[in-house]
Formats: C-alpha cells, structure tokens, sequence
C-alpha cells in the first residue's frame, strides 16, 4: 500500500517550531553521548527526537526529527530511508546492538545515496540520553533567542526615541535581522530604507508584496511572505492609516524574527499616524514614552492636554472642549468583566471604552484578564455609572504618578465588586475618622502593625474583612477554595498575635490595611 504524500504548505502556516533548530554538529559534539555520523551530509537541524522500531514510520513523521531505531524490522534499506526522506526525517540514528552487531551496509550505502544524515548509536548510549541531550540543546537555543530577542526590542525601543526615530528604527530593524528594512507605500514607493541592497528583480518581488498588505481593504493580509533566491521577503501592514507597509528583505528568518519585526510595526504604526489632532499627538507620544521605559512623570504633561470626555449619562450636563481638560491631572483606573463571566474580544471592550469616554484601554487578549481602561478625571463631569453586562471596579482618582497603585486598588475593587454581586465599587480616597490622621503617621502605623503578614496573606486579610468575615464571598472574589481562606485567616491570627473575632481588633486591623 502506497500513502499519500504529506500535504503541502501554505504560506500561513508555522514553518518553524516555537524553539531555535538544534544543529547536528552541535549533537556530535556531546562526546558522552559517543555518537558518530557514518554516512550523508554533516549539516541538519534537528526540531526534535522520535523513536520507532516500524517498517515505515512515516505516518508518523511530522519532519525534522532525528528517528532512533535499532532496526529490529529493517528489511530494505533503500525504501525505509525514501520513506524517511519523503517525510521530512532530519536525520538517523541507529543503535548497534542486540539487533545488529553492526550498523548495515546497505543502510550505510543508502543515505549516502539519499543524503539523510546517519549516525552510529553504541550499546553504551541509550535512546533517552539522546532525546534529553536534543531538548537541552533545545532549552539552551530557546534561551540565546530570548535574550536575543529582547535586546533587539530594547534597540529598537532606544531608536524610536531618537529626533528622527523613522529612520533610526529602520537602521535598528536591519542591523538586527541583517538585512533590509523598508517603508513602503501601497503604490511601491520607497518612503525610507536602510541596510544592505537586494537585487532589482527581489527588490521587485518586494514591492508587489508591499502592495498586497499596505492597502486597506477588507479581508487584506496583514503580512506577506515570499523567497527569492536565498532571499526572504516578508511585509507588514502598518496601521496608522496611510497605505504603508513595512518591507524585510533577510537571508535567514529565526523563530525570533517575527517577533523583533512585529515590535517595529507596533512602533512605526504608532510613529507614522496621521492627521492627529494636538491632543492625540499627545496620548501617542506619551503611550509611545510609556512603553519605552520613561517614568511617569515625565509624561504626565501630555497626558493631562485633555481628552476625551466621560459619558455624562441621560440629562447630564457634558463639558465642553474648552472646559474638559482635567484641571488637576488626575486619573482613574477601571477593572471590568463581563457579567455573564465570558471573556471579553476587543470589539466588546471598544464599545465598553467609547461608552466610558476613553479609548485608552488593554482589553485583555481575550483571556482571563479584565479589561482595564484609564479615564480623565474631572471635577465637574458626572459620576462613574454601572455598565449594563458588565461589572466594574474603580480606583479614586490619582496623579498620574500614582497609575499603578491605582491599578491594584481597581482590581481590589473589581473583586469585591464581584463577590459582593454589585455591577460598580470604586475605591473612594480616605473620609471620616480615617480622614483625620495625617497620611504619613497612618502608613507608618499600617507598616509596623502589618510587617508580619506577606503580601498574599494581607490581600486575603483585607479581602475578609471587606466581606464581613465570609468565607464563601472571600474564596470567590480571590479564585480560591474557602479552606485557604480559613488557612490564611488563622496564620494571619497567629502570626498578628491578635483575636481577628474581636470588633476592636478588626476594626483596627481594617484601618491599617487600608493605608497599604
């Protein structure tokens, strides 16, 4: 019986596996292993290790492997090893011993014939210890990319901050995949380029790809790939609305290289918007400093320009522009989940956005995260309300200084919103009795009475209390089963040295925490 060949390959599907290829030569360097290529090329890289002892394995093959065997049903060399280059088999190993005395001739002879790198297996190595040698190597490979990976983004971070970051990113971009960078306009315009020079006819190749991605069409590819020679070519749509595609022309394309290339589409997406008002110029530039490492101060100028403004509700009165800006600067910080408990699409979480006034927000990803969104504050505009089909939680208004306090103090909020089945809790700054110690004299109090507790111990002593002692409300809002409460509550009763049933104690303890 004859199988069919394995299917082909689109260009959307993964061409390379999420870890860096391991080198044979790198394998055959292990001298412990005492491994020994005896026929075919010296040059494979292996995406993993697979076993088996059938006639032909095939079926079984996804390509690139390195098959050990032992040869137990070896037959006819030439068919088993047509069968293993058919399907994509990197390599083989053969393991002498009980089967064979001797790695077979024919088999020798055959992946010569065949170029399929063969390596001699002793009886003193086991099949394991090559498997576990390939997925170290491969553990090692995935760390050099990271690390590689994440000095490229930091590169290219440092360049888009320069005078003339278009440039410069482009420049970082082609040092770091060794090759050429280009901005592209739909109608194959060179905007800016930089790196080595390709030849006319791949150059050409480039600027059809260019033009398939960069118009905005419905149902248009946001990237491209194409080979030329040993050429790759790849473009990418930018999405700051003006018809421009990023164009990489490389000789090699890392398992990383897609992901260095996508931070610099998010950066030139965001340095070639067009047609932004002042105060969107603004929010770009300050959200592009953000994600480049400056604290928030120095960006709280262009985000207090002004925004969008809060939805005001039925009957409201809403701000005009020249009354809207934020007169103190201050922000708020909202968590939301859908009530319904499904994760919330990006489409979901815009319409949420739009209908809070911002479109500043992280939807999440569609995982189990909230989506979290960042909303003006005003003294004069209407009071955040609940959202139908969702549930929300809010921290008081801050400076933005103080944005990723504020972020936790949201998700606290969002939790008790949760566990107390309300649709809206925002944490509301210190009033009353709390109000009248000086903040400073309170935190030090907080920080001397709660040394003793760890971080997650005080969340849950804190969570508790909020939910007046219960333990079904409390192991809800925290995701955990109500004996870990328990569990928390009495280590935090022990280790405070205080009885957490005494009102006094409680009432204490809640103040102190509050301070955190």
């Amino acid at each position: 019986m004859t199988l069919p060949p394995p299917p082909p390959t689109d260009a959307t599907a993964p061409t390379a596996p999420p870890t860096p290829p391991v080198a044979l030569s790198e394998l055959l360097a292990r001298e412990e292993l005492g491994l020994r290529r005896i026929a075919g090329p010296a040059d494979a890289e292996l995406l993993w290790v697979h076993t088996s002892e059938m006639t032909d394995p095939y079926p079984y093959l996804l390509g690139g492997e390195l098959l050990l065997t032992a040869g137990v049903l070896l037959t006819d060399p030439d068919h088993y090893v047509s069968r293993l280059v058919e399907a994509g088999a990197s390599a083989l190993g053969f393991g002498v011993r009980p089967v064979h005395e001797a790695v077979p001739r024919g088999l020798v002879e055959a992946c010569d014939r065949q170029g399929l790198p063969l390596l001699e297996v002793g009886p003193q190595t086991p099949f394991t210890a090559i498997a576990r040698a390939v997925w170290r190597l491969m553990a090692e490979a995935r760390h050099r990319e990271l690390r590689r990976v994440t000095r490229a983004q930091q590169a290219l971070a440092t360049a888009a901050a320069r005078p003339d970051p278009v440039p410069a990113v482009l420049q970082q971009l082609a040092s770091q995949l060794g090759g050429r960078a280009a901005l592209l306009t739909a109608a194959g315009d060179e905007v800016r380029a930089a790196g080595r020079e390709v030849t006319p006819e791949a150059a050409a190749a480039l600027t059809r790809l260019a033009g398939v991605v960069a118009r905005a069409r419905p149902g248009s590819p946001a990237s491209a790939t194409d080979a030329h020679g040993d050429t790759r070519l790849s473009a990418y749509a930018l999405g700051g609305g003006e018809d421009l595609a990023l164009a990489l022309a490389t000789r090699r394309r890392g398992p990383g290289d897609h992901t260095v290339a996508g931070v610099a589409v998010v950066l030139l997406s965001l340095l070639t918007a067009p047609h932004q008002d002042a105060d969107t110029a603004n929010r770009s530039a300050a959200l592009v400093r953000l994600l480049l490492g400056a604290p928030p101060a120095e960006v709280a100028p262009l985000l207090d320009g002004g925004g969008a403004d809060s939805d005001p509700g039925p009957g409201s009165h809403s701000p005009s522009r020249a009354d809207s800006a934020p007169s103190s600067g201050s922000w708020r910080v909202v968590h939301a989940r859908r009530t319904d408990g499904a994760p919330a699409d990006a489409l979901a979480a815009g319409a949420l956005g739009a209908s809070l006034g911002t479109a500043l927000l992280d939807a999440g990803g569609g995982s189990d995260a909230p989506v979290r969104l960042l909303l003006p504050y005003r003294e004069d505009a209407a009071p955040l309300t609940a959202r139908p089909g969702w549930t929300l939680g809010a921290s008081a208004p801050v400076p933005v200084t103080d944005l990723g306090a504020a972020d936790s103090l949201a998700a606290r909020a969002l939790a008790h919103a949760r566990a107390t089945r309300v649709p809206l809790t925002v944490d509301a700054p210190a009033s009353g009795l709390a109000a009248l110690v000086p903040p400073e004299r309170a935190a030090a109090h907080a920080r001397a009475l709660l040394a003793p507790l760890t971080a997650p111990l005080a969340d849950t002593l804190r969570c508790w209390l909020s939910l007046h002692g219960s333990w079904d409300r409390t192991a809800v809002a925290l995701g955990v089963h109500r004996n870990t409460v328990r569990q928390r509550i009495g280590r935090c009763g022990a280790l405070l040295g205080k009885d957490l049933d005494d009102m006094d104690v409680r009432t204490e303890l809640w103040f102190a925490l509050r301070q955190r």
